[in-house]
């Protein structure tokens, strides 16, 4: 039906709100099915990456990746479509909240329009299987608001106790 992936994303987008490991599962399917720069898949990575910026407050880093989204799935309208998507209610979702981090509103999660109804309930089970509920509020976990640091912090560790 769907990539894993791509569900795993829609798990972390709505559940967790985890949006760097969003960035991280569609990233890595994405290189490995080799496909172009411009697919719908590098938007939904942007998306990911905007709203990761724009919890942690960086505005500007928030409102580039956005931009670039936009600009890629205006074009890939029927792909988004076949990814149980509405484009006509995303669209205008995002282009709201791309002049909410331009002018400097407080940070609020989305959910994506999704149209498939089965997609939508493996989805949701899967969220639910978690202990998370689907589409709400951020708990503001400092780890996966700032997973980035963290996770570079932990890639150091690892070298800094190897024995030689």
């Amino acid at each position: 039906m769907f990539p894993l992936s791509y569900i795993e994303f829609l798990t972390h987008f709505h559940g967790d709100r985890d949006f760097f490991e969003c960035h991280e599962v569609l990233e890595d399917h994405w290189k490995k099915n080799g496909m172009k720069k411009h697919s719908v898949w590098v938007g939904l990575i942007q998306i990911a990456v905007s709203f990761y910026h724009y919890r942690r407050g960086n505005r500007i880093g928030a409102v580039k990746m956005m931009k670039k989204a936009l600009e890629i799935l205006d074009k890939n309208r029927t792909e988004i479509y076949s990814l149980g998507i509405s484009h006509d209610q995303l669209m205008p979702m995002l282009i709201r909240c791309c002049h909410e981090m331009q002018t400097g509103s407080s940070y609020k999660p989305i959910s994506f329009p999704i149209l498939d109804s089965e997609l939508l309930t493996v989805c949701k089970e899967r969220v639910h299987s978690l202990g998370l509920v689907w589409g709400g509020d951020d708990e503001l976990d400092e780890f996966i608001i700032n997973k980035h640091i963290a996770r570079r912090d932990f890639d150091k560790s690892r070298f800094e106790t190897v024995k030689v």
